[in-house]
């Protein structure tokens, strides 16, 4: 691989007593996963061959070569798979890979440097940045429009509204 990686995937656990494992894709596209040939874990190191066998109501069923007992796919639980950037299509106009945000500073609406986003989290139920100012812990903010209503990749910035008391420790 001659790129960073990205996580297009996460194996969620196995599916039945022959090694399918349940598949919850982080593409845009759900599908497109399986168009970029051999996904490996976050090393790199490892490459897993997969073939979609069905899908259920949130993640696909799949078949992984090599795997083919429960307790095999019970060990895969968890495991991020991703591929070479170089694989993934480029970002058309307005558009940007997720991971392309960590890194950026966090500006307020006056362009005052709130921090930097340190991190992406997406629990399922919507995609949270996580911000570290200069000298305070960091905090989560909703990756939507309310809250951050530009992001500009090419300039390194993201602006972000931080609602009032959104801040304030409980005593």
């Amino acid at each position: 691989m001659a790129g960073p990686l990205i996580c297009v995937g996460i194996l969620a656990g196995p599916h039945g007593v022959r090694g399918q494992v349940r598949l919850r894709s982080l593409t845009q596209d759900p599908a497109a996963l399986f168009s970029y040939g051999a996904l490996t874990d976050k090393t790199g190191g490892r490459s897993f061959k997969i073939k979609k066998d069905g899908k259920s109501k949130d993640c696909f069923i799949v078949s992984i070569e090599g795997i083919d007992d429960r307790d095999a796919a019970e060990k895969l639980k968890k495991t991020e798979l991703f591929v070479d950037r170089a694989v993934l299509p480029p970002p058309q106009d307005g558009e940007y890979y997720l991971t392309d945000l960590i890194g950026l500073e966090a500006r307020s609406e006056k362009e005052d440097i709130t921090g930097t986003i340190e991190k992406i989290h997406d629990y399922g139920a919507g995609i949270f940045l996580e911000i570290k100012p200069p000298h305070a812990k960091s905090f989560m903010l909703p990756f939507k429009d309310e809250f951050v209503p530009m992001v500009d990749i090419e300039k390194g910035f993201v602006t972000i509204i931080i609602p009032d008391d959104w801040l304030k420790e409980e005593k």
